[in-house]
């Protein structure tokens, strides 16, 4: 089982997990979707569900935030085979980084070839408003500017090179593909693009900080999702991440307004139906593009 002391799992510990859960289920998914706070009904839309608790998995860390159900959900998604994780792991949970971002590896070895991970955020960008919907285009890592890397330690070169790419880190087709489909579903006045930042948390950004990081180019903040994309590009899967614009970020000192997970959770219920209709979308076009978009 797992313990937050042992700093990571070798190729050989992921390939047991992989397995174990290979044994449990007939699904082979090419897709595998992270679902941020508050958009766990992305997992719901899977016809033909196979469903295990974190806790159930063995060596698998266990998610212990409001709004996330702590599952994983084999199944398909207009009859292309998925793998959703319903609840996510997050540095201010007390994980190492590595444990984050093992279900990462994990997907690789059930044979995920696409990425689809999605988070709430606060908004930075005096252009968003509550409910928006960003798509990522690029991030600032924080604490990979403090040393704090998912790749940090040996590097298992099977798994991908020690001094991976970053600057395409967000596949330009997927995002295209995004905007196409979002302006077909009527999304185009809420959907936008931007730079996510990524902080430690759990402490929401003082307005000190939130001007530091709208100065150095970011368009949202949160406290997820990163991690994942470096380990998931680092080992060769093609990455598309959204953000759900659940509160503006506080800028001014004379502002009342102060972030609460509440809230966060709230504007995830309302904006969360046509996410996942966004989403689900996408999934039935990389399915039927394979050209364009493999």
């Amino acid at each position: 089982k797992f313990s937050p002391t042992r700093e990571r799992l070798t190729l050989s510990d992921c390939k047991a997990i992989a397995d174990w859960l290979l044994a449990q289920t007939d699904v082979r998914p090419a897709v595998g979707i992270v679902c941020g706070s508050g958009l766990g009904g992305l997992a719901d839309m899977l016809k033909d569900q196979v469903a295990f608790n974190y806790k159930d998995i063995p060596s698998f860390p266990q998610s212990t935030v409001h709004g996330h159900a702590g599952r994983l959900v084999f199944g398909t998604l207009k009859g292309r085979p998925c793998v959703c994780m319903q609840g996510r792991f997050h540095l201010y949970e007390g994980y190492p980084i590595q444990k984050i971002t093992l279900p990462m590896r994990i997907f690789k070895l059930l044979g995920v070839e696409t990425v689809m991970l999605t988070n709430a955020a606060g908004g930075l960008n005096q252009d968003f408003k509550v409910g928006d919907i960003m798509i990522i285009k690029d991030h600032l890592n924080m604490p990979g500017f403090a040393g704090n890397n998912p790749l940090s330690g040996p590097n298992d070169e099977r798994f991908g090179v020690r001094f991976p790419c970053m600057s395409d880190a967000y596949d330009r087709d997927l995002q295209q593909m995004a905007m196409d489909v979002g302006q077909e579903l009527g999304y185009g006045d809420f959907l936008k693009e931007g730079v996510y930042c990524v902080l430690g948390g759990p402490s929401f950004e003082t307005i000190a900080e939130c001007r530091m990081l709208h100065k150095l180019g970011a368009d949202a903040v949160g406290m997820s999702t990163v991690h994942e994309v470096i380990v998931a590009r680092h080992c060769g899967m093609r990455v598309f991440a959204l953000s759900l614009i659940t509160n503006q970020a506080v800028m001014d000192y004379d502002s009342e307004e102060k972030a609460n997970h509440e809230e966060v959770l709230q504007t995830g219920k309302q904006r969360a139906e046509q996410l996942e209709r966004l989403v689900s979308t996408m999934v039935t076009r990389i399915e039927h593009n394979n050209n364009n978009y493999a």
